[in-house]
């Protein structure tokens, strides 16, 4: 299904409930150099049918290689950003399929694809190499958005037999770049490879990424964790990359940033399971943060259905690629809840799924003691950023009250009566307005004057936040997460 966007986002799926459709397929052990064959067939037509199906197979000792193929009707484009009739698939081998059972997870292709292949050497991208045990593996189908006629399906599933070869050696990415200290730094935590449903290889994404002039992407692929253990490959040693996943439930996707190599996030529950603190904690238990992704986008499955308080997430993806409307309405989400006393930290990303969708548009600016995966994590977790449009935009944004300094994620503590100095330098914008923007509405504006913008600015003290964005016309070129000039309380965070 990668051929049917909304723009440049895939619709993978996710979800809670699972039945099975069919009995199983048992295979006998055969002479080492064949292959056995059998097919699963069946039909999805009502739109109440279960989120996964899973089809049984039994595999017998002396297995080489799993083949997986599996064919359905066309999927009828709605016209609206989305497509009906879409059937995925990934596989579970025989340590079980239950949910967040990441021994058994051996991989997910979504619509990417119509074959894979798995054996203890080697495996097709989204899917992970490994020893093929004997026992009952299940294919997991996710229908999705399935209307009348529906689609028939058919799953072939061939068992190479014969005497496995070398296990495969990850190469996961250095989790830091040595020589490098504090400073501020380019990064894009939302993009994607071959390994799910981009068309780019990891060698491509970077030299995009470097052209971009970023110091660190995300990798970030739909439900799987296969491109983290192989970045290492590529990675040239002054740039870094940040092992992750999309997490793509039926409810809204979210970015899984900063996990130990290898480490696979489930996406399968709705709201009503009740799961989503599950896993989010699981993520920070690694280290991670949970990043809501493109919030607003007006498509099932891809808006944000667990709630507009962002609860259990570490940061909103305000900015999702080119600025448009939905984007605009993550803003003013942000914006309300920041009023309310509660701050999750606005980040801004490409979500690239091919060349033509620019890397590094957006890209989040972070403040970090290093270039390492902990740092520019610590960096993100504390508001510490400010977003842009591209690497051509500068942006200094600071307040000051007597010797007391801060930037964007500090507190530079005031009171009534107190006047702070508030100043923000942009570079790089010709034709752009800056706002800075309080909890009152707007506390100051200027031009852009030779594409560079200055606005010094006394405001109150005691306000609880103090923030800037720079437009030109409706465009959003940049947005800073806000300085707080009152001593926060620790659930305001």
């Amino acid at each position: 299904m990668s051929n049917h966007h909304l723009d440049r986002r895939a619709l993978l799926l996710a979800g809670a409930g699972a039945v099975a459709t069919a009995g199983l397929l048992t295979f006998e052990p055969a002479v080492a150099g064949t292959t056995t064959t059998k097919r699963f067939r069946g039909r999805f037509s009502s739109p109440d049918t279960p989120d996964w199906h899973y089809l049984p197979f039994h595999v017998p000792s002396g297995v080489r290689e799993i083949e997986v193929s599996y064919t359905h009707d066309p999927p009828q484009d709605t016209g609206l950003g989305y497509s009906q009739n879409v059937v995925d698939i990934g596989i579970f081998d025989s340590s079980g399929r239950g949910l967040g059972n990441a021994a058994g997870f051996r991989g997910w292709s979504g619509g990417a694809r119509d074959s894979f292949r798995i054996s203890k050497t080697s495996a097709t991208p989204g899917y992970l190499a490994g020893p093929i045990t004997a026992g009952r593996w299940r294919i997991v189908l996710g229908p999705y958005q399935i209307v009348p006629p529906g689609t028939p399906y058919t799953v072939t599933v061939r068992l190479h037999h014969g005497p496995a070869g070398k296990a495969y050696t990850p190469t996961p990415a250095p989790t830091s770049v040595s020589g490098t200290g504090p400073g501020w730094y380019r990064g894009d935590l939302h993009v994607h490879t071959v390994h799910s449903d981009g068309s780019q290889t990891q060698a491509q994404v970077l030299a995009d990424a470097r052209a971009a002039g970023l110091d660190f992407i995300g990798s970030s692929e739909h439900n799987t964790s296969s491109a983290q253990l192989t970045w290492g490959k590529y990675v040239p040693d002054d740039f870094l990359v940040i092992p992750g996943e999309e997490v793509t439930t039926r409810a809204g996707h979210w970015v899984a940033a900063g996990l130990s190599a290898g480490t696979w996030i489930d996406w399968r529950y709705r709201p009503e399971d009740q799961q989503l603190e599950r896993f989010t904690d699981l993520v920070r238990s690694k280290g991670g943060l949970a990043i809501v992704a493109h919030p607003y986008v007006p498509v099932p499955s891809i808006r944000w259905d667990f709630g507009e308080d962002f609860a259990h997430m570490d940061a909103v993806e305000v900015w999702n690629g080119p600025w448009e409307t939905f984007d605009d309405q993550a803003v003013r989400r942000w914006h309300r809840l920041l009023l309310a006393g509660t701050f999750v930290p606005a980040v801004g990303n490409s979500d690239s799924h091919n060349h033509a969708q620019r890397i590094g548009l957006a890209q989040t600016v972070v403040r970090a003691e290093s270039l390492s995966v902990e740092a520019i994590l610590a960096g993100y977790r504390g508001g510490h950023s400010w977003i842009a449009g591209s690497s051509d935009v500068g942006l200094d944004f600071s307040a000051t009250l007597d010797e007391v300094s801060g930037q964007c994620g500090d507190t530079v503590p005031s009171g009534v009566g107190d006047l702070v100095d508030v100043r923000l330098t942009v570079t790089g914008v010709p034709d752009a307005v800056a706002t800075l923007i309080g909890p009152s509405g707007v506390l100051g504006t200027a031009q852009a004057v030779d594409g560079t913008i200055t606005l010094d600015q006394a405001v109150p003290g005691g306000l609880a936040f103090v923030r800037a964005e720079v437009r030109r016309a409706t465009t959003m070129l940049a947005l800073t997460n806000p300085i707080f000039l009152a001593v926060r309380t620790p659930s305001a965070g």
